[in-house]
């Protein structure tokens, strides 16, 4: 029901000749099309630079020298905090034990950096498909949608990978259970780790446009946030534990602070939200 109702929607908003619901799957088909058309522009501008982006991108986090580990160093002397933030050498060495692995997890990164490059324009091509459907009111209101949702994309993705993934080699290549075992994950274990905690986070940084759209369709209130305030940072305390399975408190507080700061961002955006209905429903009556 909800769906024929935004086709409706669409229809209306819509200045081109009256369109039936087939004629609507049609027009998102090929805006789908488009975005895969982007993706694979992405995909094949990455493949044809592989084995470098390899070298100096995907395994830089690996290295002692990679640039936010030595900020996070500096950072941790100019504090006073000694070497806590500083990450011990680690051997990382990486043993693929199939013939096709790096041939796979080649295609699988060039797809993978296709998408990160081409979000704005996929973003770009479900908010055309979306806008009929608005009115002028909500257009205004969301001006502006596609530069933030992708900045906070990106922002992601630049935090997973600066921050959360040198945590992350860190920790599991230094974790030992007994001398006799030699840490040698195969190339695609590492690649599934780093898009997890990249483009997984880049998904997560949308938090405050996901309770802008569920505070705008009713389904989320300011009041429900803060009233359990204290359990989402207790979830977000959890998750960022998970993310970062470091004893060290410092690492836990740097992926939290951030997630927990875009749980506050959400409950400013559905307090304004909601401020904004109180008022028109209001006026209304």
């Amino acid at each position: 029901m909800a769906l024929l109702d935004f086709f409706n929607k669409r229809k209306k908003g819509d200045d081109k000749a009256e369109m039936s619901f087939i004629d609507h799957l049609e027009d998102l088909r090929w805006h789908v099309i488009r975005s895969v058309i982007a993706v694979l522009i992405g995909a094949v501008l990455v493949f044809s630079f592989i084995r470098d982006i390899v070298t100096n991108i995907i395994f830089a986090p690996t290295r002692a020298d990679f640039i936010s580990s030595k900020w996070l160093c500096s950072l941790g002397h100019k504090i006073g905090i000694g070497e806590t933030l500083c990450f011990p050498e680690v051997n990382a060495k990486f043993l693929e034990t199939t013939m096709t692995g790096q041939f796979i997890s080649s295609f699988t990164l060039a797809f993978v950096g296709g998408f990160i490059i081409a979000f704005p324009y996929i973003f770009w091509e479900f908010w055309r498909f979306v806008k009929p459907a608005l009115s002028p009111k909500e257009l205004k209101q969301t001006r502006g949608v596609i530069f933030w949702v992708s900045l906070l994309f990106f922002a992601g993705v630049l935090f997973g990978y600066l921050i959360l993934t040198p945590f992350m080699v860190n920790f599991y290549f230094n974790y030992k259970l007994s001398d006799q075992i030699t840490i040698m994950p195969s190339f695609s274990d590492y690649l599934e780790n780093l898009i997890y905690t990249t483009v997984g986070i880049g998904v997560l940084f949308q938090m405050p446009l996901l309770v802008m759209v569920l505070a705008r369709i009713g389904i989320v209130k300011a009041t429900f946030l803060k009233k359990y305030r204290r359990h989402a940072f207790v979830i977000i305390l959890i998750a960022a534990a998970i993310i970062t399975p470091s004893t060290d408190p410092f690492s836990l507080t740097i992926v939290t602070i951030p997630l927990y700061l875009l749980f506050e961002a959400s409950i400013i955006i559905a307090s304004r939200i909601n401020k904004r209905q109180e008022k028109e429903q209001k006026e209304w009556s």
